[in-house]
């Protein structure tokens, strides 16, 4: 069970058209592409996604499930939205909710076991593995865990453990951590217990695993274990991950490698023409997607497909979504720029100091400048750090030709 109906707000505008999971990463792919892809390479053919908030985008992507070779007769990929019921109806109002809500649909495969997911996460886990741990330790619930620093551990639900891996107490967000465990918000449930614990604890407000539904198994005596996960996971819940968590797939040595044969991540793929590169372009430590034309320069960043880069043009440090056509003579250091966004000619993007974004300070921050999809920039602009542009722009949103660092600028109704 795929939970990907999260909203997603700290990625702010990007995610004002679609739903978190369905945001575009590393060139070609979308988020949700990796626990989809994990689900198959780990032999999981049964997979509900549930979806809420904005779904258009994430369900044509997902479609039938082709790509992750989930189109199947009996079991494949299934969406699973909230949905009009006799006696009452609600939006999905916590992870364990949604799961409650969705019975009907675990129940007609009749399953041992229940894998649960977030949409919204980026590694390569062979569930197989975390499933045998279950069935060996004997466990009613078994939760993924990685070690983290303990100075960061405040920022986790953590888990303290026996010397068998049995789980005998865990805090939320602890002031003062006792272990270093972070729960990574991945569970395995023998199917029963789920059942049960769903049922009795369905009345609860906003009803969550980690609130409600672990701290009822445990006091109800079921076994709670951690299996522990030692490779790439990164939460891109906010701007700042996002942006590092793309900038890491072109270091030199990357953390996390998409070129692995043994361990590929599958993706919806539209037809494209190959990539162009002009006789004056220049692309350094860089992934560039099919079908994009490159005039100028390129370093440190990563450019989706149908890309177009003009002539004179630099980009540096930047996340470029399909479809973008940048002018000539531009310069870009560090922008987020969303789907199918125009930028001008002789425009300076992440210009001059930081300053504290206007709106959403805790959003915008780090120095990115961010571009909602569909957005225009016109030519001659200068634009600072930390801002949030969404939305066709004129000249005349640019006092002096200038935006500075630290404002948000909307043409649009939607944007946060």
């Amino acid at each position: 069970m795929l939970l990907a109906g999260g909203q997603g707000s700290r990625l702010g505008v990007l995610t004002a058209m679609m739903a978190k999971p369905a945001v575009a990463f590393g060139g070609k792919y979308r988020i949700i592409d990796f626990p989809l892809s994990n689900c198959i390479n780990s032999g999981v053919d049964t997979v509900g996604v549930l979806t809420q908030y904005q779904p258009l985008r994430l369900n044509s992507h997902i479609g039938i499930g082709i790509p992750w070779d989930l189109d199947r007769n009996i079991g494949g990929v299934t969406v699973l939205p909230p949905y009009e019921k006799m006696n009452n109806t609600e939006w999905y109002t916590g992870t364990a909710n949604a799961i409650y809500q969705n019975m009907q649909y675990m129940e007609s495969y009749h399953p041992d076991y229940v894998l649960i997911l977030s949409g919204d996460h980026i590694y390569k886990m062979d569930y197989e593995m975390m499933l045998s741990y279950h069935k060996s330790s004997g466990a009613d619930v078994t939760i993924a865990v990685m070690p983290v620093a303990m100075e960061e551990a405040k920022r986790f639900g953590i888990m303290i453990t026996d010397e068998n891996g049995r789980i005998v107490d865990f805090e939320e967000k602890p002031e003062h951590p006792r272990s270093n465990l972070a729960s990574m918000g991945i569970y395995i449930f023998s199917f029963d217990v789920l059942k049960r614990a769903l049922t009795k604890n369905a009345s609860q407000s906003g009803l969550d695993f980690g609130k409600h539904i672990i701290p009822w198994c445990r006091d109800e005596g079921y076994g709670l274990f951690a299996w522990q996960f030692e490779g790439y996971w990164k939460d891109v819940g906010t701007l700042t991950s996002y942006w590092q968590a793309n900038m890491e797939l072109i270091d030199i040595v990357p953390e996390f490698n998409l070129y692995e044969e043994y361990w590929k991540i599958y993706t919806k793929s539209l037809p494209q023409p190959p990539q162009y590169f002009g006789p004056d372009s220049a692309i350094e430590r860089s992934i560039v997607g099919e079908g994009s034309e490159i005039y100028g320069e390129v370093y440190h960043s990563v450019i989706g497909c149908g890309v177009r880069i003009g002539a004179g043009t630099v980009v540096r440090d930047s996340i470029l979504m399909n479809d973008c056509v940048i002018g000539e003579r531009s310069t870009l250091d560090r922008v987020i720029a969303a789907e199918g966004v125009t930028i001008g000619s002789d425009v300076r993007m992440g210009d001059g100091e930081e300053q504290v974004n206007e709106t959403g300070p805790q959003i915008y921050r780090d120095g990115l400048c961010t571009v909602g999809e569909q957005s225009l920039i016109p030519d001659g602009v200068t634009i600072g750090k930390n801002v949030m542009i969404f939305g066709a722009t004129l000249p005349t949103d640019y006092p002096d030709g200038h935006l500075a660092s630290g404002k948000t600028l909307i043409r649009n109704q939607g944007a946060s």
